[in-house]
C-alpha cells in the first residue's frame, strides 16, 4: 500500500501477524505500517487505466468520471465525483465479458485510491454477478489518504461464522484497509462477475477520489489464530492498544473517580427549562404534557410549561442487548422456554437467570465462539452475576446460548456493590448527569424503563406487540415477518402492550411520546414488484379462512370488481371463481391494474396497523404522542408512509445516512407533519479496538465528532425535524451482541463506560447553541 501519511492507518487492520501477535497502537503519533501485500498474489488485473479499455464500459449515474494522469498512483487513474443530490451516486464498471474469478477458493478483491476532497468518504463497492447476487461493502478513505484497499470474496476466514452481523476480523496483517460487509450477500458465486459499482449513499456534500490497479489477488497464508482470544477481561481488544483503554480495575475506579468529580459540579445548560425545553425562546401555551405546534413556518414540540422544545439525545440508553454469546449451551430445554403472554422481546430483556440444574447439563456449543475470550468468570466468582442466557438467536454459528455482559461487570467494578446491584442506580445517576451536562434534551427509544420515573431528562417509552397472531412473510423480510394486522389476536396483544407501558409510565409529564415497534419490513419504497409489495403476495397465496388479511384483501376486490370476469379482464388472468381467490393463488405476472390493487391493498394493510395501535394507545394514553413505528429508510413504502400520517402525531424515521438531504426528504414538508429522527450513527475502528465503525464510518474520533455535528446541522436545516436520536449509548460488545452480532463502534461511551471525549465535546458544542440556531429562520444547510 502507498502511503504519504503513516497516521492514516486504521486501527481495524492492526490484527495479527500471520502467525504471531502483534501489538499495535492507535494513537495517530505511534501507529506503525506493516509489510505491504505481496505483488505475486495478484491472479488478474481487472482494469489499470493505463491499457485500453475498449473491454470495459464505464456508466455514471449522479456521478462523473474521467481517467487522468497522477504518477501517484501509477500512470493513469479513474477520477470520480460523486454528486450529493441524489440518495446514491455511483460509477459502474462492467466487462464486455464476464469476469471468471471463481479459479481459486482464497481470494480477494482490491484496488488503490486517493481521496482529493477535504472530508473523509465512505466509499461503497459492490460486485455484482449473472445470476442477480451482489455483494455491497464500504470502507473510509480520509481527506488525503491514499492506499489499498480489498474486499474478501472467498476462503475459511468468510466461511467461519464467528456470530458477527455484518463483519469479521481482517484475517492476517496488512497496511492495506479491508472492507466491511453493508448489505447484499457476503459471498457471491464469482463465475460469471458482470460489474463493480462504485458509490456513496446519502452524502451531504461532493465527494472526489480517484481509482487505479483494480484486481484480483489470492489470499495470503493465515492461521486461526486472528479470531482467538481477542477479548480481555473487560471486553476490549485484548491485541491493541488504544487511548481509552483500561488496564486496571484501579485504572477503571480512577476514571470514574475523575468523571464524578467534574458531574457534580454540573447540570442544565442556562438557557434550559426543567424540561429542556428553550426557556430563553417564545412561551407558548402550556398544556402539562408534550404536544407539537408549527412555529414561524417550522414545527416543533412543546414542552408541558410552553417552551420550544427540540428532542436531541441518545436512544438504547440500557443494558438488555449489551451481552455477548460465551459459546456455551445447556442441555436442558427448560432453559428455552417462552411466556406466550410475554410482552417483551428477547432483545429486550435484562439479565435471565440460568440455575444450578441447569448449569449441570453445559456443553460447548460454539468452540469458535468460546475461544474468543481470554477470560470469563467462574459461577462462584463476584462477577458471576452477568452472566445471562439467549433464548433465540437471529443469526450466527448458534440458535440459543449463554451470554455475558463485560459492560455490567465493569460498572461493578467501576462502583462496587455497597447493597446489591447498587452499582446500577448508580449507573442510572451518573447517566441522567451526563446526559444534562452533555446538553442532551431528552433520552430517545429503547431507554431503560428504570428511568421513566426520573424527573430530570424528558424520555420516550416503548414497547414491542409480540405473540401468537397470524404473520405476512416476503422474500425481502430484514428482521421478522409482519404482523397480519387484521387479526384480532393483533389488536389485542396490541392492547396489552401499551397497558404495559401505560402501567410503567404512570401519565408522567416527562413521557413526551410512545414509540411502538421499529424497523418493519413493509417492503421497499423502489424495485420489482416482488420487493415493493412482497408481504401482498404472501396474503394472496394464503386461505382466506386462514388468513384475516386474505379475507380483507378479497372483500375489497370483490367490492371493486362486479365480477370474477371484470377482475380477469384487469389482472389478464383466467380465475375459474372468487373461491380460487378465496383459497390461495401465486401472483407472477402484473399488469398495472393488479399493481394498482396491491398497492392499494399495502395501504390497507398499513392504515390497519397504524389504527390499531393509535387506538391503544387513545384508550390507554390519551395525554402523550403517539412517535409512529420507526421506519427504516430502507423499507418506507409510500402506502405506508401515506397511512402513517392519518394516525401518528409525529413521523419517525431511522436514516443511517451521512445526513438529512434536502432533495431526498423534501417530501416531508409537502406532508407537512412533525417529524424525528428515531435512529442514527457514525463510527470509526481507529482509537477504540473494535473490528467495525457501524452503518456510517467515520476515519477516526475527530472525524466521527465532526460527523455528527454535520448530521444534527442537516437535522436542524429541514423545517419538520422536531428532533434526532443517536444510536446508541454503549458501544456493541467486540465480540458482538447475543441477538444479532452488532460489533459496532456507535457508543457515546466504551464498554468499560468511558466516555468518548470527541463526542462529548461536540455534543456540548452543538447543544450550546441548538435552540436559537434552530428558531433562526435564515439557518441554512452549511456547505
Amino acid at each position: 500500500m502507498l502511503l504519504d501519511k503513516p497516521e492514516y492507518v486504521k486501527t481495524a487492520l492492526c490484527a495479527l501477524s500471520l502467525s504471531t501477535l502483534v501489538a499495535c497502537s492507535t494513537d495517530k503519533s505511534t501507529e506503525k505500517t506493516s509489510t505491504t501485500y505481496a505483488d505475486n498474489l495478484t491472479l488478474q488485473s481487472v482494469a489499470d487505466f493505463d491499457a485500453q479499455t475498449e473491454s470495459l464500459s464505464i456508466t455514471e449515474d449522479g456521478a462523473v468520471s474521467n481517467i487522468i494522469d497522477n504518477s501517484s498512483l501509477t500512470h493513469h487513474a479513474l477520477a470520480i465525483r460523486f454528486s450529493p443530490e441524489p440518495k446514491e451516486a455511483k460509477v459502474t464498471l462492467a466487462p464486455k465479458q464476464p469476469w471468471d474469478w471463481s479459479a481459486q477458493r482464497e481470494v480477494n478483491f482490491a484496488f488503490d485510491a486517493i481521496n482529493t476532497g477535504e472530508e473523509s468518504v465512505q466509499l461503497y463497492v459492490s460486485i455484482h454477478n449473472g445470476k442477480g447476487e451482489v455483494t455491497h461493502q464500504s470502507m473510509n478513505i480520509a481527506a488525503g489518504e491514499k492506499g489499498t484497499y480489498y474486499l474478501l470474496l472467498g476462503g475459511k476466514a468468510l466461511e467461519t461464522d464467528l456470530g458477527f452481523k455484518k463483519s469479521g476480523i481482517p484475517p492476517w496483517q496488512s497496511s492495506d484497509e479491508m472492507a466491511y460487509f453493508r448489505y447484499g450477500s457476503p459471498t457471491i458465486d464469482l463465475h460469471e462477475i458482470t460489474g463493480i459499482t462504485l458509490s456513496i449513499k446519502g452524502n451531504l456534500t461532493e465527494k472526489t477520489i480517484q481509482v487505479d490497479n483494480l484486481r484480483l489477488r489470492a489470499n495470503p497464508e493465515y492461521d486461526d489464530s486472528y479470531r482467538k482470544g481477542y477479548v480481555d477481561r473487560f471486553g476490549q481488544n485484548a491485541k491493541i492498544e488504544f487511548p481509552i483503554k483500561i488496564h486496571s480495575e484501579a485504572e477503571l475506579k480512577q476514571a470514574a473517580d475523575n468523571e464524578l468529580a467534574q458531574l457534580r459540579q454540573s447540570g442544565l445548560m442556562p438557557d434550559r427549562s426543567r424540561f429542556g425545553g428553550w426557556k430563553d425562546g417564545p412561551r407558548l401555551e402550556a398544556t402539562g404534557y408534550f404536544r407539537t405546534e408549527k412555529v414561524n413556518g417550522k414545527w416543533w414540540m412543546v414542552d408541558p410549561d410552553g417552551y420550544l422544545f427540540f428532542s436531541h439525545g441518545v436512544a438504547n440508553v440500557r443494558m438488555a442487548n449489551l451481552t455477548t454469546l460465551t459459546g456455551v449451551d445447556f442441555k436442558d430445554d427448560s432453559v428455552r422456554y417462552i411466556d406466550p403472554e410475554a410482552v417483551t422481546p428477547e432483545d429486550s430483556m435484562g439479565i435471565v437467570k440460568v440455575s444450578d440444574k441447569v448449569r449441570q447439563s453445559r456443553y460447548i456449543a460454539s468452540k469458535v465462539r468460546h475461544d474468543m475470550f481470554t477470560w470469563l468468570p467462574d459461577y462462584d466468582d463476584d462477577l458471576a452475576a452477568h452472566y445471562s442466557y439467549r433464548r433465540t438467536v437471529l443469526s450466527g454459528p448458534v440458535t440459543s446460548g449463554e451470554t455475558y455482559s463485560f459492560y455490567r461487570a465493569n460498572l461493578q467494578r467501576r462502583y462496587g456493590e455497597q447493597y446489591p446491584e447498587s452499582y446500577i442506580k448508580k449507573w442510572e445517576e451518573v447517566t441522567l448527569a451526563r446526559f444534562q451536562n452533555w446538553g442532551f434534551t431528552s433520552m430517545g427509544n429503547w431507554v431503560d424503563p428504570a428511568f421513566y420515573d426520573n424527573e430530570k431528562v424528558p424520555y420516550f417509552a416503548n414497547g414491542w406487540i409480540i405473540g401468537d397472531y397470524k404473520t405476512l412473510s416476503s422474500k425481502y423480510d430484514v428482521w421478522a415477518p409482519m404482523p397480519d394486522s387484521f387479526d384480532p389476536e393483533f389488536a389485542r396483544r396490541a392492547q396489552i402492550t401499551v397497558d404495559t407501558i401505560a402501567n410503567e409510565v404512570h401519565n408522567s409529564p416527562w413521557c413526551v411520546g410512545v414509540f411502538i415497534d421499529n424497523e418493519k419490513s413493509w417492503g421497499l419504497s423502489e424495485g420489482s414488484v416482488e420487493h415493493r409489495y412482497g408481504l401482498i403476495l404472501d396474503a394472496m397465496n394464503k386461505n382466506a379462512s386462514q388468513s384475516p388479511a386474505k379475507a380483507a384483501f378479497t372483500q375489497y376486490l370483490q367490492n371493486k370488481y362486479d365480477s370474477i370476469n371484470a377482475l380477469n379482464q384487469a389482472w389478464n388472468t383466467q380465475f375459474a371463481t372468487w373461491s380460487t381467490i378465496e383459497n390461495g393463488v401465486n401472483l407472477t405476472t402484473f399488469s398495472e391494474p393488479m399493481v394498482s390493487d396491491l398497492s392499494h391493498m399495502l395501504e390497507m394493510l398499513s392504515e390497519q396497523y397504524f389504527k390499531v395501535v393509535h387506538d391503544a394507545l387513545a384508550k390507554a394514553m390519551p395525554d402523550h404522542l403517539y412517535m409512529g413505528v420507526r421506519m427504516a429508510n430502507w423499507g418506507m413504502p409510500k402506502e405506508t408512509i401515506k397511512a402513517a400520517v392519518k394516525y401518528s402525531d409525529v413521523l419517525s424515521f431511522n436514516i443511517y445516512e451521512e445526513g438529512i438531504q434536502p432533495k431526498a426528504w423534501a417530501f416531508l414538508q409537502d406532508i407537512d407533519l412533525p417529524s424525528i429522527i428515531g435512529e442514527y450513527h457514525i463510527g470509526a475502528t481507529r482509537e477504540n479496538g473494535l473490528y467495525h465503525p457501524g452503518l456510517v464510518q467515520a476515519d477516526d474520533q475527530a472525524d466521527r465528532a465532526q460527523m455528527y455535528l454535520d448530521y444534527m446541522h442537516s437535522v436542524l436545516a429541514n423545517p419538520t425535524m422536531v428532533g434526532a436520536h443517536w444510536f446508541q449509548y454503549v458501544d456493541s460488545p467486540i465480540s458482538g451482541r447475543a441477538f444479532d452480532g452488532e460489533n459496532y463502534n456507535v457508543g457515546f461511551v466504551s464498554g468499560t463506560d468511558i466516555p468518548y471525549p470527541e463526542m462529548v465535546e461536540a455534543a456540548k458544542k452543538f447543544n450550546a447553541t441548538v435552540y436559537p440556531t434552530r428558531y433562526n429562520s435564515s439557518y441554512k444547510l452549511p456547505k
